[in-house]
């Protein structure tokens, strides 16, 4: 079925517009396509600020989504060598959303944040090492080979940002 036919019932009050405009919503706001290391690459700088420093990223562990209608999610992995320990227990990557995610059942604000997988917890503070969020992690046994940061779809719906093997799902 084309557009032309969608407005044709649509102006015969066969479909209303509700109708028609409510799946295009959904599809824009759960439908995204996941970036490969290299589209990563060209998006995210070299060096990030997090708490008073800044921090070189490692952008071949790096991985985002391009949701359906433009906008980002970003991670990179950072180094954190020059941080307290306290600091570096809780933040491993850099994490920029444009649009507001639901992690874990919880939401999160568009923004700029740093993250880290904490034991079994997966952590967002503010760049100022603030504790913003904390919702329970989950452990991939079946992930065959894992890496320090990838981002992958979620056979249940929406996407999943890990570390090794532990992961959290977060969608729109």
């Amino acid at each position: 079925m084309n557009w032309q036919t969608i407005l044709r019932w649509a102006a015969a009050g066969t479909v209303t517009a509700a109708m028609v405009a409510a799946p295009a919503a959904v599809a824009a706001q759960s439908n995204g396509t996941v970036l490969t290391r290299t589209d990563t690459q060209k998006l995210l700088p070299d060096k990030v600020y997090y708490k008073a420093q800044s921090a070189t990223t490692q952008l071949r562990n790096s991985g985002g989504v391009k949701f359906a209608d433009g906008y980002y999610m970003l991670a990179t992995l950072v180094d954190t060598s020059g941080y307290s320990s306290d600091i570096q227990a809780k933040y491993q990557a850099y994490f920029i959303t444009e649009v507001p995610l639901k992690i874990g059942g919880q939401d999160l604000a568009a923004g700029v944040y740093g993250v880290g997988f904490v034991g079994d917890k997966f952590v967002v503070t503010d760049v100022g090492a603030h504790d913003l969020l904390t919702v329970p992690a989950s452990q991939d046994a079946e992930m065959k080979r894992p890496v320090p940061l990838q981002v992958t779809t979620d056979p249940v719906g929406g996407f999943r940002l890990y570390c090794g093997r532990s992961y959290i799902g977060f969608n729109r």
